[in-house]
């Protein structure tokens, strides 16, 4: 498979459905085979998209927990990584903003995926796509 990341950036939120609704359609394991035969994870890495490349690492690292698949060890380095700052789905931000207080933030930092969580991505639900 010789897929490439688009040439556009998406929202980052727009980009986390089309994922979620992709592991959704392929299934787990051949979610993880497609991503790790495609090289996907390296190319948004070469691009500088490193929200993008730890949001795919996250999703293959926890689906394969869930799975009970070891780790691909190619992406060891890649794991020393995290982002400098939590980002949050934009449903948080706005529920924050909203009430004027940092309660819905606190509360998917607690729910939040150790996978995800590890990059300081903040995902609680991978499953509930639309």
């Amino acid at each position: 498979m010789n897929e490439t990341v688009p040439n556009h950036r998406s929202t980052f939120d727009v980009f986390k459905s089309a994922i979620c609704h992709q592991v959704k359609e392929q299934g787990d394991i051949d979610f993880i085979i497609h991503i790790l035969e495609s090289g996907m994870i390296f190319q948004y890495k070469e691009k500088g998209w490193y929200t993008e490349c730890l949001y795919l690492l996250a999703m293959v690292d926890y689906l394969s927990r869930e799975n009970d698949l070891p780790l691909c060890s190619d992406f060891s380095d890649l794991r020393k990584l995290k982002l400098e700052k939590p980002l949050y789905p934009l449903s948080v931000k706005i529920a924050d903003a909203v009430t004027g207080d940092t309660s819905w933030s606190e509360a998917s930092m607690e729910e939040a995926i150790p996978e995800f969580k590890r990059f300081n991505i903040i995902e609680s639900d991978i499953r509930n796509v639309i």
